[in-house]
C-alpha cells in the first residue's frame, strides 16, 4: 500500500469510527508531516492526532486505528527462547513455553512497556498461529496466545514480588493487574497488527475497532465505558446549548409586518427598501419524560434525563418519572448545580421504587401513570417515553398510551435497540410506534441531534 493511499484509508477509517475529519484537516495533517517527516513514528502519530482529532474521547479510537494503518512491526520479527535469538517458528512445546513464561515474570517485575511489548510480539508469533483455518478466518488469535501464556496465573508470584520490594499489597495487587492489563492489550494490538497485514487495515478496523464514546451503542458500553459517557454529557450539553443559542438568534425576527414595510416604503419613493417583521413569540415547550428504568436501558435512560435536565433552561418546566411496572416520579434528584455522580446514585436509590414485582410491564405503568399524574400532561406539554417496548408479553394497554399521547401537545419515544430488533421476541415496538413516533437512539450523537431537534 502507498503512502498516499495509506492516508487515506486512515482517514476514511476514521470517519467511519465516528471521527469527523474534513477535507482541510487531512491537508493540514499532510501539510505537518511535510515538515516533520515520517522518521519517527510517534512524532507522526501526535501530527495526525493534534490535525484530525478534535476530542479527548476521540484518542482511544485514534490510536487503535493508527496503529493499524501505521503499525510499529512489518512481517514477521525475531523471537527470543530462553533469553537466546531464534527463528519465530519455534514449536510451541512445554520447554518453549515455560522458559518463554520465566521471561514474562521478570518483564513483569521490570515493569518496562518496551519489554512487555517485545514478549507480547513473540507469544503472538509463537502460541497465537492457527494456521489452516479456512476461507475467511484469520490465522492469528490473540485469546488462543493467551490462554497458552496464562499472563494472570503469574499475578500473585508478582504481587510476591513487589511486597518484597516494599510495597503495601493493596497497592502490589494494583500495579500487578495494570502490569498484567497492559501485556493483554499488547498481544491484541499484535494480533490485530499481523491480521491487518494478512487482511489488510479495513478489515480489522470494521472487525475489532470499537466507535467513538459519542457513538457507542448505549447497550454494548462497559463500566469504563459507561463512566466516560457521563463525563461526556455536560461537553454535549455545552455545544447543543450554544447551537441552539445561534440558531434561535438567526430566527429572531418573526413574519414579515405587510403594513409597516408599506409604510415605511413611502419615504423612498413606495420601494420598500427595509423590510419590517413583527416580533416573535418566544415558546418554549413543558416536557414530560417517562423513562423505563429496567436492566440495560437504565443507562440509557439516565443519560438521557441528564441530558435533558442539563439542558432545562430550554424548556418551561421539566418532570421526569420512572417505571419498571410502578411509576415513580424523580424530578426532585435533578438539582440546579447538582453534582452528577449524586444525581445517579439518587436515580439509582429512587429505582427500586419503581419495580414492584420485578418485570417490566409498560401497560401496568401507563396505566397507573393515567390514574395518578394525568394532570401532568396538558396543551402546552410535551411526553417523552424512554424504553426498549420490551413488556414481558403483558397487557400493552395501548388505549391508555394513546388518551395520554392526545392530552400532550407532542409525544415520541426513544429506544436504545437497533431498528432490526424491534418487533422481535417480546417487543411491542409496532404496536406503540403506530401511537407514538418511534425514533432509534442508541448513542449518545444520536441523543444530541434528537434533544436538538425536539428543543
Amino acid at each position: 500500500m502507498a503512502l498516499l493511499d495509506r492516508h487515506l484509508g486512515f482517514l476514511e477509517a476514521l470517519r467511519a469510527a465516528g471521527v469527523r475529519v474534513s477535507l482541510a484537516e487531512g491537508l493540514d495533517a499532510v501539510a505537518a508531516m511535510g515538515r516533520l517527516g515520517w522518521g519517527d513514528r510517534e512524532v507522526v502519530r501526535e501530527a495526525y492526532a493534534a490535525t484530525v482529532a478534535k476530542r479527548s474521547g476521540q484518542r482511544p479510537t485514534f490510536d487503535a486505528l493508527f496503529d493499524l494503518y501505521f503499525p510499529r512491526l512489518v512481517g514477521e520479527p525475531t523471537a527470543r527462547v530462553s533469553g537466546e535469538e531464534a527463528p519465530a517458528g519455534v514449536r510451541d512445546n512445554a520447554v518453549a513455553l515455560q522458559a518463554f513464561r520465566e521471561s514474562l515474570a521478570d518483564a513483569l517485575a521490570g515493569g518496562e512497556e518496551r519489554d512487555l511489548r517485545d514478549l507480547a510480539v513473540e507469544a503472538v508469533g509463537r502460541f497465537g498461529a492457527m494456521p489452516g483455518r479456512g476461507a475467511g478466518l484469520s490465522s492469528w488469535s490473540a485469546y488462543t496466545a493467551l490462554q497458552r501464556v496464562a499472563p494472570t496465573d503469574l499475578v500473585e508470584r508478582l504481587v510476591a514480588a513487589l511486597v518484597a520490594e516494599g510495597r503495601p499489597e493493596e497497592e502490589a495487587r494494583r500495579a500487578a493487574g495494570r502490569r498484567v492489563g497492559t501485556f493483554t492489550r499488547l498481544v491484541e494490538e499484535e494480533a490485530h497488527r499481523r491480521i491487518a497485514e494478512e487482511k489488510g487495515p479495513e478489515h480489522v478496523a470494521t472487525v475489532t475497532v470499537r466507535p467513538t464514546i459519542d457513538r457507542l451503542d448505549f447497550g454494548a458500553a462497559r463500566r469504563a465505558d459507561l463512566e466516560q459517557m457521563r463525563r461526556e454529557i455536560y461537553p454535549l450539553a455545552r455545544r447543543l446549548a450554544t447551537r441552539l443559542a445561534k440558531e434561535q438568534h438567526a430566527r429572531r425576527r418573526g413574519p414579515l409586518d405587510f403594513r409597516r414595510t408599506v409604510r415605511a416604503s413611502v419615504s423612498t419613493g413606495g420601494v420598500p427598501l427595509t423590510t419590517h417583521h413583527r416580533p416573535r413569540r418566544p415558546h418554549r415547550t413543558e416536557l414530560v419524560v417517562l423513562c423505563d428504568v429496567s436492566g440495560s436501558v437504565a443507562s440509557f435512560a439516565q443519560f438521557t434525563l441528564l441530558l435533558v435536565f442539563a439542558l432545562r433552561d430550554q424548556f418551561t418546566r421539566v418532570r421526569a418519572f420512572t417505571f419498571v411496572d410502578q411509576v415513580h416520579e424523580v424530578t426532585d434528584h435533578f438539582r440546579p448545580g447538582a453534582d452528577v455522580a449524586d444525581v445517579l446514585a439518587d436515580l439509582a436509590a429512587a429505582s427500586a421504587h419503581a419495580a414492584r414485582f420485578g418485570r417490566t410491564n409498560y401497560g401496568r405503568a401507563f396505566t397507573l401513570f393515567a390514574e395518578r399524574y394525568a394532570d401532568a400532561l396538558g396543551p402546552r406539554s410535551s411526553l417523552l417515553v424512554l424504553g426498549d417496548a420490551r413488556s414481558n408479553y403483558s397487557d400493552l394497554s395501548v388505549p391508555v398510551l394513546r388518551e395520554l399521547a392526545g392530552s400532550a401537545r407532542h409525544s415520541w419515544w426513544l429506544n436504545p435497540e437497533h431498528r432490526r430488533l424491534w418487533d422481535t421476541g417480546d417487543s411491542a415496538a409496532g404496536a406503540y410506534g403506530a401511537v407514538v413516533p418511534m425514533v432509534e437512539c442508541r448513542n449518545l450523537t444520536q441523543l444530541g441531534e434528537f434533544v436538538h431537534d425536539l428543543v
